[in-house]
């Protein structure tokens, strides 16, 4: 019986709604200047507004990942993507008396909820990944979900400055994005499943081929306790290298429109495209970092080159490009370098989760992928409003220089890494492979 390829229409939903998730957050940064210009606020106040959101998300993350564990990921799905499908529609009017009067609560109030709404989205990726890719395809479904990242960070700008020039007003594209997302996921509701076998459309030999072909580290074990994360060097280190990825996300899609904006002088008729350019790169680097990876393992057979070496690499040259912009002369320039910058930093993207998937049993992916969001996704709050508080006192090459300087931390972080160890986790190496790889690291 030939297998049925139900699992390639999970990956494609889960890039889908994950594609959704990304614009939708990110549709605030463009329609940052006319709320800035309405409600009168500064530089400080307006990185608190693009700042609230990551105090949600931050708790969403670390609670996505225990509730996925509990009540399965589809529940947890639905209810996030209902939830910040209402409050994407609710941010057009945050600035109300309904909150007080005060603008700043208002956007604090629903940014915080919207937040925690979009928290869980990338620790459900990582529990959909665990329980519907084999392990020769797991590095093909990560770039799958990984790359709507960057994907949607570069169709951000086109969409929503589409429509707001469209239709004259920042709430209406509230309005509008927040509408499509509950359609996206009334068709969630109605293909996604847990697990290949209570999906209708997943035949027995593709039942087998996903079961069979997961490692022991993943298709076996029981839930471990939450604290056995902080007893894993390389899952600790992972996550501070992975806040790196973060921070620099979270930089250039909160404040690289107001920056081009203010510096260069670019209106909406002309940000819309210059936007995408720093994000066009790293739709390709973050799938093309995972396969380095794998070339790295198969030449040398070794974790350390194929997972500290290759970040602290990309790390150090990610750095290396957001220092030197303060230096470039051009708009050019400094678009260059960011686009450099950041598709370099997206190369290692695929790294940080294979880690967590690779070390964690299926019983725990969920929790130790919330746990790994939650300490990188500090960044989410501390980027925009730090950003902000930079650009504000210092101006906005002080936000480039911390930013070159954050990497370089990051990369002292992933030269830590003892990916061939598992410290303790109680994770049973699988016949064949050395320290239970999956099969894609060493074929």
């Amino acid at each position: 019986m030939k297998p049925t390829s139900a699992r390639y229409t999970i990956f494609l939903l889960m890039f889908l709604i994950a594609l959704i998730n990304y614009i939708d957050r990110g549709a605030l940064s463009f329609s940052a200047n006319a709320i800035a210009t309405e409600y009168h606020l500064n530089k400080t106040q307006l990185g608190a507004v693009l700042g609230y959101f990551g105090i949600g998300y931050l708790l969403g993350s670390l609670c996505g990942g225990f509730l996925a564990d509990r009540f399965g990921t589809r529940k947890v799905w639905l209810w996030a993507g209902l939830c910040w499908s209402v409050l994407e529609i609710a941010t057009a009017w945050a600035g109300m008396a309904l909150f007080g009067g005060s603008a700043l609560m208002g956007f604090a109030t629903l940014r915080i909820l919207f937040g925690f709404s979009e928290g869980p989205a990338y620790a459900l990726m990582n529990k959909t990944i665990s329980a519907w890719a084999p392990d020769n395809e797991r590095g093909f479904a990560l770039s799958i979900g990984l790359v709507s990242t960057q994907a949607g960070a570069m169709l951000t700008a086109p969409i929503t400055v589409g429509l707001i020039l469209l239709t004259g007003d920042w709430r209406i594209m509230f309005i509008i994005l927040g509408v499509f997302s509950l359609l996206a996921m009334l068709l969630f509701s109605r293909v996604y499943t847990d697990s290949p076998a209570q999906h209708p459309k997943v035949n027995t030999a593709e039942h087998a081929l996903i079961t069979r072909g997961q490692s022991a580290s993943v298709a076996e074990g029981t839930a471990l306790p939450w604290w056995k994360f902080f007893t894993s060097r390389t899952l600790v280190c992972n996550a501070l290298g992975y806040f790196t990825f973060l921070y620099i996300t979270f930089t250039l899609a909160t404040w690289l429109p107001k920056y081009l904006q203010d510096n260069f002088h670019y209106d909406l008729h002309t940000l819309w495209y210059v936007a995408m350019i720093p994000w066009s790169g790293a739709c390709f680097t973050v799938l093309l970092g995972g396969k380095i990876s794998d070339a790295l393992m198969k030449r040398f057979n070794n974790l350390r080159i194929a997972r500290n070496a290759f970040a602290v690499v990309a790390l150090l040259l990610t750095a290396l490009c957001f220092m030197a912009i303060p230096l470039a002369g051009s708009a050019a320039a400094v678009i260059g370098l960011m686009a450099a910058g950041n598709a370099i930093n997206a190369m290692v993207n695929n790294v940080y989760w294979s880690v967590v998937i690779d070390v964690t049993p299926k019983a725990s992916v969920g929790t130790f992928s919330g746990i790994t969001l939650a300490i990188a996704n500090i960044s989410s709050v501390l980027s925009p409003m730090l950003s902000g508080w930079l650009a504000q006192h210092s101006g906005y090459n002080a936000m480039f220089i911390v930013t070159g300087c954050i990497a370089l931390g990051s990369m002292l972080a992933m030269m830590a890494l003892q990916p061939e160890k598992k410290h303790g986790l109680s994770v049973r190496p699988q016949a064949g492979y050395p320290h239970a790889l999956p099969r894609s690291m060493t074929e």
